[in-house]
């Protein structure tokens, strides 16, 4: 489907009544109960959440609180969250799910932990831009982003994630941007994504490998046991192929 299609069907969902979409109440209202989980769910050392108070319910009222961006300045419908660097503690809220019309959601450079949420795409459907950089999330990259169909750039580095990277990743059609560096991932990069990003996007993952080649020659003569049972191997071959020409040279000199 054209890109320009999917945008205006993606226009055209965000339009729609309320009644539409599984969550109850209006989108406000919705919206609300995403911002205060999202408050009551994350340790806010430097009091970077402090200012976000619900009490005005006039529209458009949360979309001037830090971090909120709304559709335009007189309905109360979030279209992103950036919370960069507000040294919030915790894991991914689940109340992410009432914020379900966001586009960009910027949780980098903080310090959240845990695994990023399967359901996540299933809660934001129409997110384009989704960094999480910057994190201490751990485990493995979720299969299920690839559910993300609209997304556009994705940064998870700078985490710990473990693990493959989920051969899922190609079916993003609008991917443009990847970033999955300085993280604990192993295994072949997809061969797709391989060949769309550069070796930036999956640099500082040491048990990464390429995906033309079943190991990492370099990483394994770099392990003393591997370069031991490597020579071994070589050595054994060695004696197969060149053995016998050798043993009948001697017995020939002997005679």
């Amino acid at each position: 489907m054209p890109y320009l299609v999917q945008l205006l069907l993606l226009t055209v969902a965000l339009t729609l009544p309320t009644s539409v979409h599984p969550q109850s109440g209006t989108p406000r209202e919705d919206d609300v109960r995403c911002l205060q989980g999202i408050k009551t769910s994350l340790s806010d050392p430097d009091g970077r959440l402090a200012s976000w108070t619900f009490s005005n319910t006039s529209a458009g009222a949360i979309c001037e609180l830090s971090g909120v961006s709304c559709w335009s300045p007189d309905e109360s419908r979030i279209i992103g969250l950036s919370l960069s660097g507000f040294g919030l503690t915790g894991a991914i809220p689940s109340e992410l799910q009432f914020c379900s019309a966001i586009t960009a959601l910027d949780l980098s450079s903080n310090r959240l932990g845990g695994q990023i949420p399967p359901a996540l795409c299933d809660w934001l459907p129409f997110v384009v831009n989704l960094d999480l950089s910057g994190n201490q999330l751990s485990g493995p990259i979720p299969a299920e982003l690839a559910n993300c169909k609209f997304i556009n750039s994705l940064k998870l580095s700078a985490n710990s994630h473990s693990g493959k990277i989920p051969a899922s990743l190609v079916l993003l059609g609008h991917l443009k941007s990847l970033d999955l560096s300085n993280n604990n991932l192993d295994g072949a990069i997809p061969p797709q994504l391989a060949a769309s990003f550069s070796a930036d996007a999956f640099a500082d993952n040491p048990d990464l490998v390429e995906p033309h080649s079943g190991f990492d020659l370099g990483v394994l003569f770099g392990r003393p046991e591997a370069a031991a049972a490597i020579a071994f191997v070589f050595g054994f071959v060695g004696t197969l192929f060149f053995g016998p020409s050798i043993i009948r040279r001697v017995a020939g000199r002997s005679c």
